[in-house]
């Protein structure tokens, strides 16, 4: 049998980070799965309630990209109560040609975090407006961090506004932000986030919702990332039909375990295939912001087409670095 590569965490890392190739890397791989035949079954998921947890595995063949990534992502959000990360996991990396295991890729969800941000920056690229200048986000965590970050590459963002549950550990993620992008970041209520954000990413496994349609203003850009499970929702039944347009990763996904899901059940929402999909709107097959006042709204549940398309590129970065470990199977 051909070598297996081990990569751990410390290796992807220096291979890949949250940059500029990241992204670009995430919007063709939107932009396959609405142009290409993609297999992309449905998300294997179940929950694990007793410990607040959830499993969640995706993957996808897709036509262009000669590997393919079954990925396996447990989330536990208790952790951090212990010490331990929420995320961690790992992928396996085939050959699409031959089925052979290429690679093992250690990441601890760190190529979950990365995609996740990229595809945020994706969404804001090419739904908000140009001029977007102030960030609003909802979560304190790594992932609202990334956002954060994520945003800078696709817009001038000047400030940021950040709420979580937890006032300490906000001001703490506000403090490494303000460091790390050198901009202006506050602390401050969802009220005041909706108030003044041009660009809002709500990343929190919320099981109720926290943005209303009265908090949403003129020329607005949300991006929900946080439910992605038939028991989370951030955005309340009422927010989807006050946008001008809604998008979605997946439309499927969204309609099972993202916002659709709270918006179907509420019939607040009563025709869910006529919204588009995010591959849609950047191949243009479908029609994005029309207007500096339109809202938009983009639902991320995560994609295995996402997970294939980082793990590729982590693959072939570490091999160019000669990063890894080579077992003979």
């Amino acid at each position: 049998m051909p070598d297996i590569k081990i990569l751990t965490e410390a290796d992807l890392r220096r291979a890949i980070s949250l940059d500029a190739n990241a992204v670009s890397c995430i919007e063709q791989a939107f932009h396959l799965l609405a142009t290409k035949d993609v297999v992309m079954p449905p998300i294997l998921s179940f929950h694990v309630p007793e410990h607040n947890g959830e499993v969640d595995v995706k993957t996808a063949y897709v036509p262009g990209i000669d590997s393919f990534a079954i990925k396996m992502s447990p989330g536990f959000f208790d952790n951090p109560k212990l010490g331990l990360p929420s995320l961690n996991g790992l992928m396996v990396l085939f050959d699409a040609t031959t089925g052979i295991v290429k690679a093992v890729l250690l990441d601890n969800g760190y190529l979950t975090d990365v995609r996740t941000a990229a595809a945020g920056a994706v969404a804001a690229k090419h739904l908000s407006r140009a001029d977007s200048k102030v960030a609003g986000i909802l979560g304190s965590g790594t992932q609202a961090r990334l956002q954060l970050e994520a945003l800078t590459l696709v817009r001038g963002i000047e400030r940021a506004i950040i709420w979580g549950r937890d006032a300490e550990k906000a001001a703490a993620c506000a403090r490494d932000c303000a460091a790390r992008l050198g901009i202006e970041v506050t602390v401050g209520s969802i009220a005041d986030v909706m108030t003044a954000a041009d660009i809002v990413v709500s990343t929190t496994p919320s099981g109720t919702p926290l943005i209303h349609a009265d908090m949403l203003r003129t020329g607005q850009h949300i991006t929900a990332v946080g439910a992605d499970a038939d028991y989370k929702t951030e955005l309340a039944p009422d927010v989807i039909p006050a946008a001008t347009l809604f998008i979605c990763d997946r439309l499927s996904q969204s309609i099972k375990q993202g916002e659709l899901r709270p918006a179907i059940a509420a019939g607040t929402v009563t025709n869910p295939n006529r919204y588009p999909e995010l591959g849609e709107i950047i191949a243009g097959q479908k029609a994005g912001r029309q207007s500096a006042s339109d809202i938009t709204i983009v639902d991320l549940t995560g994609t295995g087409v996402q997970d294939t398309a980082i793990a590729t590129l982590a693959y072939e970065r570490a091999g160019a670095a000669d990063a890894g470990t080579t077992i003979h199977s």
